[in-house]
């Protein structure tokens, strides 16, 4: 018995593994992306809560991709939310030179709200 045979009927390799032949499958490669902290958060979200989709990524080998995509649009939102709220409280840099405490106590306030509706909207939907 040959160690390989091919089956032309799908267009399969088969392997011999004791009598039997398995099919020899392999997941496609993918681009190795650096992942965020957000890419991070995700990826523990959908392999726990969101398995179909985890799968359906992981075995096309777009899982990568979607989570350094992710990982990019959640640094743009987090970035701009950060800017936009502390322009609409009034924290400035004069207020960082005049009263250090209070602008590092309103500053991680605008961080933790930029953190939740981030996670809100993108890490945990």
């Amino acid at each position: 018995m040959d160690k390989y045979i091919y089956d032309e009927n799908n267009g399969l390799w088969y392997e011999l593994q004791g009598d039997y032949y398995i099919p020899c499958l392999t997941i496609p490669e993918e681009e190795k992306q650096p992942i965020g902290i957000w890419g991070q958060r995700h990826l523990r979200y959908i392999r726990e809560y969101r398995k179909g989709m985890y799968n359906i990524l992981l075995l096309s080998g777009k899982l990568n991709d979607y989570l350094a995509e992710l990982n990019e649009q959640a640094e743009d939102m987090f970035f701009r939310l950060v800017n936009e709220l502390a322009e609409k409280e009034g924290i400035t840099e004069t207020l960082k030179a005049e009263n250090q405490m209070l602008w590092v106590q309103r500053m991680n306030a605008i961080l933790e709200t930029a953190t939740e509706i981030v996670n809100h909207d993108l890490i945990y939907a």
